[in-house]
């Protein structure tokens, strides 16, 4: 029997500006968008599957309750969005900045965010489990109550960040400077609490 026909792979789009459309609960899957700019789109309840995005501005876009898995959102720009209880699983968000976004309750479960700018981000109570976060750009983010479990954050600027009651078992915290941060009740582990000693200047002998 003949093979069937394969479907033709949707094109890239390329340096496309898209504004005030309805797209919610759309399904993206493997679709790839380059240079694009989305403006006061309804994504909410949408999902990404293995989709591309790269160098993309999103202004006043609504992501509520939606939901990525594999996909990719690198050196993209978020101004003003709404990520409410929005989930990222295994994504992609190198070098993208967020700014005047409503990040909360978001999730983040594995996938690489090294790079990412979160400067005076609203983080409390938002969850990151297995993220790689090299040199993010944490700098006065407030992270109140939040989870950063297992969290690559070597070389990250963690400047006057808030980490007051949060988890941050199994995260690499060699560059947070307990003098420049509020830890007040975080929740750390024996190794963790001796890098932070050590980081004052102080010596633990048994």
């Amino acid at each position: 029997m003949p093979e069937a026909a394969q479907e033709p792979a949707e094109p890239v789009q390329e340096e496309r500006t898209f504004r005030r459309e309805d797209w919610y609960g759309e399904e993206f899957t493997g679709r790839r968008f380059v240079r694009c700019e989305f403006h006061e789109i309804d994504l909410t309840e949408s999902v990404t599957r293995g989709a591309t995005f790269t160098d993309c501005v999103f202004g006043n876009v609504r992501f509520n309750a939606s939901r990525h898995f594999q996909s990719a959102f690198t050196g993209c720009s978020f101004k003003r969005c709404n990520l409410f209880d929005a989930e990222f699983t295994g994504c992609k968000l190198v070098g993208s900045r967020f700014e005047e976004c409503s990040l909360r309750p978001l999730q983040v479960s594995g996938g690489d965010w090294s790079f990412v700018g979160l400067v005076r981000a609203d983080l409390r109570g938002v969850t990151f489990e297995r993220v790689r976060m090299r040199e993010a750009d944490l700098a006065w983010a407030d992270g109140t109550d939040a989870v950063f479990s297992d969290v690559d954050l070597s070389g990250a600027d963690l400047g006057n960040v808030k980490l007051a009651r949060a988890e941050l078992r199994g995260s690499d915290l060699s560059s947070l400077d307990p003098t420049q941060a509020e830890l007040a009740e975080a929740i750390v582990s024996p190794e963790q609490a001796t890098v932070l000693v050590t980081s004052l200047g102080l010596h633990v002998r048994g």
